[in-house]
């Protein structure tokens, strides 16, 4: 058994003990799923199990205690706490046993430098390195409600019925250099004695750490990474606590989304998107976003509506289906919760009031994807349905207008003119019909598209509040930076507007332009065909707006985003990652940006600036 089996087991005995229930844990269950024929990911990258374990160490290692309970996140180490819980004492001891097996494995690192949450790639497919607003005009305008920064209702205390969107405070930039609001962890949860139920899901995990921010009575699944084997999964982990994994073609790619849904016992959902794992570091020391929307439970249950099959809830639910929430909620519900505020996930839609929801959500399943309606469910072509039904259409040849993306995340991709090009076309709102039968060799000598790469620069690392140590999730490698043809004359520096602290957001700011390019300049385009507008019957009805952003778990990469093949008639989608964000309009520059987390215009790299390589720091050397 490896040490974190080892003390993951001792900390549910001593959970079991305190809680005087029932024994243990159930035994795995396995759910097998059939083998897919597809075999173009040959092996699971070794970087992966050494991130993963670098990541669970550091957390354990470093943690300093947020105090669950409080609308104020006060940092303290977990020795230094005083509640009487025998639990919380005897687990005190635990993470000290742990840190001293730590210092005799490896040296000490400093700040959690290494949580593992890398999205970066390598030649091969990758695998996984294991509104803010003033009025209520604008949000109805931009999808973005808002909510006074002058309210003086405590913000766990505040409902946010038509959504939010901030950052998450951090200890180096607090209060913001921009003065916006910003969110804490137990603002996201709100009143523990408030909450009913749970569903969760994180990349990196620390369960001892996020157990303490519930009642122990309240029933909670965890939506995890599996496994180096990538079978889907379910087990009892803590007392009323299941763990479920999704299936991961062999064990390629990650289980990358961060959501909640958040049952509170008024009846209420809250239903949150966020970039931030459920660690420590990721709540303290690094700068997340965190979209949320309170849900109002209907008077009475509407009966299922077979036509209703492509909004918020109808994408809510087949995003669950895909992570295996299914058998999690039969397995809780029959484990001695027979009296859940969600009884089946197609319960979403019929007892909660979705009419609110004015953002679309986007999310990645990971696997092999074919055939149209399947393709544009998931990953960035359902980024092109969202963008369509935005109204944000670009349209293409001489009509077309120009888009213009500012794309900002903590790891890179390997980029290459053909999908640089096939993410923009989605961007704009285009159906891969247009190019999907356009020879590979034609498509390898287009130009790149207009967008920025919104990542960091190794001064910018630097110059933060935590140095190269705090450097520790954000990825970019050598090999992919000299790669021949890498866009680099594309890359802009990465600042947050909060202060000197480094972002583990990801972030799309997308902006409409009037064609600026010659008849001549766009024959070098994807396709010149001009598309007709007849497809778009179900176009929301919307003001005008001059863009959209997108948050959410997606790295800029077509690990997260899914990379087209197949033809024109028979697409197919091949997605390694697990991802899930949403995507809202914006009505003119100034609400851009407010809501970009980054510096804008971002500045552009000059000849003597190189990404952040975090890979050849002193600090992270493994």
């Amino acid at each position: 058994m490896s040490n974190e089996d080892e003390d993951l087991a001792r900390a549910i005995a001593l959970s079991l003990q305190e809680a005087a229930r029932k024994p243990a844990s159930k035994p795995l269950i396995n759910l097998d799923s059939d083998e897919d024929e597809d075999g173009e990911e040959s092996r699971f990258q070794e970087e992966l199990r050494h991130a993963l374990q670098a990541s669970q160490a550091e957390s354990s290692q470093n943690r300093r205690q947020l105090r669950p309970g409080s609308s104020s996140q006060t940092i303290q180490p977990a020795g230094d706490r005083s509640e009487p819980s025998t639990f919380l004492s005897e687990r005190a001891q635990l993470e000290r046993e742990r840190r001293e097996r730590q210092k005799r494995l490896r040296p000490p690192s400093t700040h959690g430098s290494t949580t593992g949450d890398d999205d970066s790639e390598d030649e091969e497919p990758p695998a996984k390195r294991h509104q803010v607003s003033t009025s209520k005009s604008l949000s109805t305008l931009s999808n973005l409600p808002s909510v006074s920064s002058s309210n003086s209702i405590p913000v766990i205390d505040q409902v946010f019925w038509k959504g939010e969107l901030r950052q998450t405070a951090t200890q180096y930039a607090e209060p913001r250099k921009d003065g916006l609001p910003t969110f804490r962890l137990t603002d996201v949860l709100g009143k523990r004695s408030d909450l009913a139920f749970a569903i969760m899901s994180s990349y990196s995990l620390d369960f001892p750490w996020i157990y303490e921010f519930f009642d122990h009575s309240v029933p909670v699944i965890m939506v995890a990474q599996p496994d180096a084997s990538g079978e889907a999964t379910i087990k009892n982990v803590l007392p009323n606590w299941i763990r479920t994994t999704p299936h991961l073609r062999a064990g390629h790619g990650c289980q990358h989304m961060k959501f909640m849904l958040l049952f509170y016992k008024t009846g209420r959902l809250r239903v949150v998107v966020s970039t931030a794992n459920l660690i420590a570091y990721d709540w303290r020391d690094m700068e997340n976003s965190v979209w949320l929307q309170d849900i109002p439970l209907r008077s009475k249950p509407t009966p299922h509506d077979p036509k209703a099959s492509d909004d918020f809830p109808a994408a809510l639910q087949r995003m669950l289906h895909g992570v295996n929430v299914r058998p999690a909620l039969a397995a809780m519900i029959s484990d001695n919760h027979p009296d859940l505020p969600l009884k089946s996930i197609d319960e979403l839609r019929q007892r909660w009031d979705w009419s609110n929801v004015k953002a679309h959500l986007v999310a990645s399943i990971a696997g092999k994807h074919e055939g149209w309606p399947r393709v544009v469910q998931t990953g960035h072509p359902r980024l092109m349905s969202a963008v369509r039904k935005l109204g944000m259409r670009t349209g293409a040849g001489k009509r077309a207008k120009d888009l213009v993306l500012e794309c900002q995340g903590s790891s890179l991709g390997i980029y290459t003119t053909q999908w640089l090009n096939e993410f923009h076309w989605s961007a704009r709102g285009e159906s891969a019909e247009d190019w999907l039968d356009q020879s590979k060799k034609s498509r390898e000598k287009l130009p790149y598209p207009p967008v920025k790469v919104v990542f960091p620069t190794k001064a910018t690392v630097q110059e933060s509040a935590l140095g190269e140590q705090g450097g520790g999730t954000i990825f970019c490698r050598r090999k992919q930076w000299a790669a021949k043809n890498f866009p680099r004359t594309h890359f802009y520096d990465s600042k947050s507007k909060g202060g000197p602290v480094l972002m583990h957001s990801k972030m799309i700011i997308a902006m409409l332009h009037e064609s600026t390019v010659s008849g001549k300049q766009k024959q070098g385009r994807l396709s010149q065909v001009d598309t007709e507008d007849d497809s778009d019957d179900d176009v929301e009805v919307i003001e005008p707006a001059l863009g959209w952003a997108y948050v959410g778990s997606h790295n800029f990469t077509p690990s997260a985003w899914g990379t087209l093949s197949g033809s024109s008639f028979n697409p197919i989608l091949n997605v390694s990652n697990y991802e899930l964000g949403v995507v809202f309009l914006l009505k003119d520059a100034k609400e851009a940006e407010r809501v970009a987390c980054f510096q804008r215009p971002p500045k552009k790299y000059t000849v003597k600036d190189e990404p952040w390589i975090q890979e050849e720091s002193a600090y992270h050397q493994t």
